[in-house]
């Protein structure tokens, strides 16, 4: 019985901590699509790669997962830069890529 149990809440941290990671994702994938557009680049293969995860203390003392995704983009269509994008939960905390966009970016989003 207590097996059963360690398994229920391993398996239920696991499926937590999958979803979370998952819509973090896609809150980087917009973010990306986001930047590119207002900069007027191509954003490359349509998708973003988480590169890192931390700990960090957030805004309201508690510790949350910072996440770290790294994206492509193209200004002409023949060379690759890349731009990074970090999240602490959902909020954008750290953004580079496309010069023309940073500043568009971080005013537009929403920081969670």
């Amino acid at each position: 019985m207590p097996t059963l149990l360690i398994l229920l809440i391993v398996g239920g941290a696991g499926f937590f901590f999958f979803t979370a990671a998952r819509a973090a994702a896609e809150r980087a994938t917009e973010v990306g699509h986001d930047a590119c557009q207002a900069a007027g680049v191509q954003w490359l293969d349509q998708s973003v790669h988480a590169i890192g995860m931390r700990l960090r203390r957030k805004d309201d003392g508690w510790l949350g997962l910072e996440r770290s995704f790294r994206f492509e983009y193209s200004e002409d269509g023949e060379n690759r830069h890349i731009g990074r994008i970090v999240l602490l939960g959902d909020k954008l905390v750290g953004f580079s890529g496309p010069s023309r966009a940073a500043q568009a970016v971080v005013r537009s989003i929403p920081n969670g």
